[in-house]
């Protein structure tokens, strides 16, 4: 069973260009249920049935896991039965029709258009984020010593990524990812890299493009080292910036700024909440997104309609 398992995270990887992320989880689930098969008695793969699938699935509800961790668990083990008998492992599709779950889909926080614009404008009235605040918010007159020529870097920097990951609605992966290559700015667009290596390209606004010039300018060349090859964002230590360094960047912020708790994929949320509530095309949104699938950009109509209900019950005298 291990080569089994082994081949199926080749073929996610290879065949199906999965990212990284999801093959260790759809790894992870198929492990997970072979070893309840396992413990059902099931010697070898073909032995695997429905009953066992639906078993493994009861375990796992009644040991709290959520509903949409049920989902995507189903899903494992359709795409591995799926996959096991095209090979030849299996006999039958054994998991053809396994059923999960549907699960719940929460609307996202999102913030409001003004609170988006203090947060991505903090960097200069706030302290940056704790690991890399080395200095004062704006460049000292005179002589700079290094350790504030850094700091000024990073709040450049800083200034950058938020109007990035607000002004494209780009993932914070895919902003960490980008080169300075990526970046047309006689056209002002970004081409990214997202989910299964598809490439799209995504527009920005002013705002960020004097930011970005701004960092390219004077914050980036302070940073650069030996580490940075052509990565447009880097980490304090001229390396390529790090996710979760950027995810406490964009907390750091909005903490000092006082808005609501807020991460990456919240700014995320916003800017494609307010595109569509400036009349964006939904389709529009789809590929600024980079979404597969029309209905994971239509839960931001879902969040545009509950402000217009909010904003109805607020104003209107009968509501």
């Amino acid at each position: 069973m291990r080569e089994a398992v082994d081949d199926f995270a080749g073929h996610l990887a290879g065949v199906r260009n999965r990212s990284a992320h999801t093959v260790r989880a759809y790894v992870a689930d198929v492990v997970s249920m072979l070893d309840h098969a396992t413990r059902m008695s099931c010697t070898e793969l073909a032995d695997l049935d429905l009953g066992v699938l639906r078993s493994w699935l009861a375990r796992q509800r009644t040991t709290g896991a959520a509903r949409s961790s049920l989902a995507r668990r189903a899903a494992s083990a359709r795409t591995f039965s799926a996959w096991a008998h095209r090979a030849g492992l299996l006999p039958t599709d054994v998991a053809a029709t396994l059923a999960s779950p549907k699960a719940r889909r929460e609307l996202p926080t999102v913030l409001r258009a003004e609170q988006a614009a203090a947060l991505v404008e903090a960097p200069g009235r706030s302290a940056a984020e704790p690991d890399e605040a080395l200095g004062p918010a704006a460049p000292p007159a005179g002589p700079v010593p290094p350790d504030d020529a850094v700091a000024a870097a990073v709040l450049l920097r800083d200034r950058a990524l938020l109007e990035l990951l607000y002004g494209t609605g780009v993932r914070i992966s895919e902003a960490c990812g980008l080169d300075v290559a990526d970046v047309d700015h006689s056209r002002r667009v970004v081409r990214v890299f997202g989910k299964g290596g598809r490439e799209r390209t995504v527009p920005y606004g002013l705002p960020a493009q004097r930011a970005l010039d701004e960092w390219l300018r004077d914050g980036r060349p302070v940073l650069a080292g030996p580490a940075t090859r052509g990565a447009l964002l880097l980490g304090a230590r001229g390396g390529r910036l790090n996710p979760t360094t950027a995810r406490r960047v964009v907390s750091g912020y909005a903490e000092a700024a006082g808005l609501p708790h807020t991460s990456p994929h919240g700014l995320r949320h916003s800017a494609a909440t307010h595109l569509l509530e400036g009349g964006a095309d939904l389709r529009a949104v789809q590929e600024i997104l980079g979404h597969s699938s029309l209905a994971s950009t239509q839960i931001y109509t879902h969040v545009s309609v509950e402000r217009l209900r909010a904003a109805y019950r607020q104003a209107h005298p009968r509501a």
